[in-house]
């Protein structure tokens, strides 16, 4: 394996620029290659994501004990594109008192009778924490739009004429206000879409159907939603360009080859904490003078205990 003291990636240093989906853009997917790799081979991928990760904990440990910012990271895809993985092998070496995961899945009879943003709003995480949101607020703009009946089967105030443009550019208004808050009052956002191909869909739920121990993971409704796939990538590429803002950015991450995904994904991360300019507290005059008392104190209990 290639020692990374001793190998340049230069393809890496702009990992963040070519993803982002700058503000005021449109994003097409068709424009977005899914197995695109920067010119890395799975080999060399093990290191730099090890490298990434040994730096992601120390920034971890620097956000958590200077408790200025938390960090918000919204994982959404289509089935099979990786997002349990990703989150696995991205964030596994993170410590666990300071990150948080949310999967969010049907929406409860309680989480119905309130706006589409409040079970959302309950798991963001506090100031020092990585919070990660698998799935997000942004079903609402995305399932619910292939699926406008989710909506009017849940709300019979609505009907299904009541579902227009307006009425999806009030829920795009609705996100960026809530993001832009958020933002405000310093949770940093970062947002990946994970591009994964048709085809490559295609071998991912095939291994799931042949491998048994993987069964579990395959469901029949995933070919009813593939049928759908066109009125999905619209409805992507309607909510990405609506919502990527400079202070809540869109990543759209190539998802063909798990192992490139991982690491750009970590890199993103490291990138944007390093961004914070993050240090751990140093202690003021009296705190350190309460320390040495201390610190006799726990010598002077030791003496008396001989």
């Amino acid at each position: 394996m290639h020692n990374n003291k001793q190998i340049k990636y230069p393809s890496m240093d702009n990992i963040v620029k070519k993803f982002k989906i700058e503000a005021g853009s449109d994003f097409l997917v068709k424009n977005h290659e899914t197995d695109y790799s920067a010119g890395l081979i799975k080999e060399d991928s093990y290191e730099l994501l090890k490298n990434n990760l040994d730096e992601l904990k120390v920034l971890q440990e620097k956000l958590y004990s200077s408790n200025r910012y938390s960090l918000l990271i919204v994982f959404q895809a289509m089935d099979a594109a990786g997002k349990d993985s990703a989150i696995k092998h991205v964030m596994g070496g993170i410590n666990p008192q300071g990150c948080e995961v949310y999967s969010f899945k049907q929406p409860s009879t309680q989480e119905l009778e309130h706006d589409f943003l409040w079970r959302h709003a309950k798991a963001l995480p506090q100031k020092g924490i990585i919070g990660i949101h698998n799935r997000s607020h942004y079903e609402n703009v995305l399932v619910c739009k292939v699926h406008p009946n989710l909506i009017t089967n849940n709300d019979d105030r609505l009907m299904q004429k009541d579902i227009d443009e307006n009425f999806w550019e009030k829920r795009y208004e609705s996100i960026r206000n809530f993001e832009k808050h958020l933002a405000r009052n310093h949770t940093v956002i970062i947002k990946f879409f994970l591009n994964v191909s048709k085809n490559e869909q295609k071998e991912r739920f095939l291994d799931r159907i042949n491998e048994p121990s993987k069964n579990w993971k395959f469901s029949p409704f995933d070919i009813k939603e593939r049928k759908k796939w066109n009125d999905y990538m619209q409805a992507y590429e309607h909510a990405i360009t609506e919502t990527s803002k400079d202070y809540a950015p869109w990543y759209v991450i190539p998802a063909d080859k798990k192992w490139f995904s991982r690491v750009a994904i970590s890199e993103i991360i490291k990138q944007t904490l390093k961004s914070l300019d993050l240090e751990i507290p140093n202690l003021t005059k009296e705190e350190l003078k309460e320390l040495v008392s201390c610190k006799e104190e726990l010598l002077n209990e030791a003496k008396a205990s001989e």
